[in-house]
Formats: structure tokens, sequence, C-alpha cells
């Protein structure tokens, strides 16, 4: 697959919470973040993550499990709910809504043969959007909605 970058919503509300209290760079040093999802799903997770989409595994065990794009340059982690190891704030399983991943790809024509083909169902078919996009949108087991997309400039 074409090389990902993986753009998540929470990078919106992350930047938006530390803007309104005016940390910097000089204040926090370097992020670099990696959103993660709580699921029973880790099976089915893993082989859709990594069978359909090309990620790799970059660190499993048998309650956590992080991927990454292709190209290493982002990631994703999954947690088992309700692990003893794990605080009371990571124990409570996402419920399948509310959660998008955007996932920029420079060919998204060809991204969206190959998943249609390999019977990844769509949700939403590809498209052109008047603000200059091309994308389309699937699902991934834990009901997470993904938006593979290539960013073309708007004609002026």
């Amino acid at each position: 697959m074409k090389r990902f970058t993986l753009l998540l919503a929470l990078v919106c509300l992350g930047a938006n919470a530390f803007s309104q209290n005016k940390l910097t760079t000089k204040t926090v040093g370097k992020m670099k973040l990696n959103a993660g999802i709580i699921t029973a799903k880790m099976a089915e997770t893993k082989a859709f993550y990594t069978k359909k989409l090309g990620f790799g595994v970059t660190f499993e065990n048998e309650f956590y499990l992080l991927l990454h794009t292709p190209d290493k340059q982002s990631e994703i982690s999954f947690l088992l709910p309700d692990h003893p190891s794990q605080q009371p704030l990571f124990h409570k399983p996402f419920q399948g809504q509310g959660t998008y991943f955007t996932i920029e790809v420079e060919d998204v024509d060809s991204l969206y043969k190959e998943l249609k083909k390999s019977g990844v169902e769509i949700k939403i078919d590809l498209r052109d959007e008047p603000w200059g996009d091309r994308h389309f949108a699937v699902s991934d087991p834990n009901g997470v909605g993904i938006d593979f997309v290539k960013y073309s400039p708007q004609d002026k």
C-alpha cells in the first residue's frame, strides 16, 4: 500500500486543550500522539489493521496491542477492557460510536479498489468533495469510522 499518514480527530481536541493552557513546545517538549481504543475485539482488530490495511505490530502482549502504519510514522493502540494491570480510567470499553480516523493516502482510487476487492465493507463510496478532497470510508471491527482521503488543493 502507499504511504499512510494517520490523522486523528483527537489531535484537534488535544491541540485545543493545549492552546487554551498556552503550553508550548518549550514547556512540554516534543509530543507524539498515540490514540487508543479499549476493546475486547483484539484478534479481529489486529487482523483488520494488519491484513487489510498493511499495518505492522510494534508491540503486543495479552492485553495491549500497538500497531504502526506501513511507513511507521503513526501508531494506534488497543487495550482489553477491565484489565487488572490498568487503572479504572482505562477499564470501560469503547461503545462503537463517536470516533473516526482520517488516513491520508497518495492513491485513494487504488486503495478503494483493493479494499473493496478484499471484502472490506465500504461505508461511504469513493467521492469527490466540493472543497477538493477525494475520499471513501470504512469501519473497523470496533465501529471506528476510517476515512481514507487524498487531499487536493481547491481551485481558485
